[in-house]
């Protein structure tokens, strides 16, 4: 006899609580950057949480942990659904986490009602979604699909000097499967919005539609040091000018386009880094993001025109280096409604929205049906200790990924 099934939030809130005290910080975040012991801790206790349930738990050679549920046609695909359990250094409670731990509450509810889709369910924790510690960003979901070759992914260096294969091997997670072994029939991802508009809006579920492409470009600029009390201002070879200004244009470019583009410089390193001396050399990156591919190629352009520009009138060098490009996603028409219609049916405001965030369902797209499912996050803040999603808002993104996924599997 089976009944329906039903989300348990305080079960839900209980492992999200329990995680979280892995690599907890001060003010309520957490930092469990890739591979690292916290990430590795968070693996072990997913892991066990896996095998407690009853999945067949598989890690594949770039970390992946796959989880699957049993189907009555065992021969069909998976429906597959999860994110990431790695943060970035100062990362919130929910970010990517959410979506794991939802997903494992999906297939114990489905259990305590007894209940057996036709295809099975595949839950999944990718490897370094967020890139913090080794770019590019969802690593292991693009490795997954065939994006980027497994030994190129092993020799990355990292910003502590380490590289992707080594750390896989010191935390014990070069799995002995092939990663993209298990090609599913869809992929779902549920995850906060990581932005304002649903709370703004009084909504509590977004259908996302579309994740926007990206651009990550490392800057160089390289000038000469000086004094900075003797040497005269229309002499100098200013690194640290040529890092303001390229901020300063960044800003500029993305509120002249406008639409859905975005542009940061989220890092700024200058050497010597000294108060009385004139900068030699500065690093900076520069995010350019856009969910219209021909507008992003636009700012890109733009962006390298400026660098030429300023290298020519300032006398410095210049040189760039990419660290991830991505074209824009756009989710099929039917995932898009499905999550929709199942949204309205369990009573829940909705709308459709894009992401501007990346995620690892961008790069699952590639190889099956992909859809995502956003819940509101409380002020707008993610990748922030503050970072915050009401209990109520959980249980019903859980609810709506439990119903879209029954109906993709039956």
């Amino acid at each position: 006899m089976t009944t329906s099934p039903r989300i348990d939030r305080a079960r839900l809130l209980g492992r999200l609580e329990t995680f979280n005290r892995i690599g907890a910080l001060p003010g309520g975040g957490n930092c469990r950057l890739a591979l690292s012991d916290e990430d590795r801790a968070g693996r072990d206790l997913l892991v066990r949480w896996m095998g407690e349930l009853g999945l067949a738990v598989t890690i594949d050679a770039i970390g992946n942990i796959i989880g699957v549920r049993r189907g009555r046609s065992e021969e069909l695909a998976p429906v597959m659904f999860g994110s990431h359990v790695d943060t970035v250094g100062t990362g919130g409670r929910y970010d990517g986490l959410y979506g794991v731990l939802a997903g494992l509450e999906v297939c114990e509810a489905l259990s305590d009602a007894s209940v057996a889709t036709r295809r099975p369910l595949a839950l999944v924790a990718f490897t370094n979604e967020e890139g913090s510690r080794f770019a590019p960003y969802a690593m292991g979901s693009l490795v997954y699909v065939g994006g980027l070759a497994l030994g190129d992914a092993y020799a990355i260096r990292g910003i502590d000097g380490a590289t992707v294969g080594a750390e896989l091997r010191r935390i014990g997670y070069v799995g002995k499967a092939k990663p993209g072994w298990l090609k599913p029939h869809a992929y779902l991802e549920l995850h906060i919005e990581q932005g304002p508009i649903l709370e703004d809006e009084g909504l509590v579920i977004a259908a996302v539609e579309a994740i926007a492409g990206l651009a990550w470009t490392e800057v160089t600029a390289t000038g000469r040091s000086g004094h900075a009390g003797t040497t005269p201002m229309h002499l100098r070879h200013d690194a640290a000018h040529i890092a303001g200004e390229i901020a300063v244009f960044v800003r500029r470019l993305a509120c002249e386009i406008g639409g859905h583009q975005k542009g940061t410089v989220g890092r700024i390193e200058l050497y010597p880094n000294l108060v009385n001396v004139i900068a030699e050399r500065a690093v900076l990156t520069v995010d350019l993001r856009n969910t219209d591919a021909a507008q992003l190629q636009r700012a890109e352009r733009a962006l390298a025109a400026c660098l030429d520009q300023l290298a020519a009138r300032e006398n410095v060098s210049i040189s760039t280096r990419g660290l991830a490009h991505f074209a824009p996603v756009t989710f099929p028409a039917e995932i898009v409604s499905l999550v929709e219609a199942t949204a309205r049916e369990l009573g829940l405001p909705c709308r459709r929205l894009p992401s501007g965030a990346g995620h690892d369902a961008q790069m699952m797209a590639r190889i099956c049906p992909t859809g995502m499912i956003f819940v509101p996050s409380i002020g707008g803040l993610s990748h922030n200790v503050r970072e915050d999603t009401k209990p109520e808002h959980l249980e019903a993104g859980a609810a709506v990924l439990m119903r879209a996924a029954m109906r993709l599997a039956d």
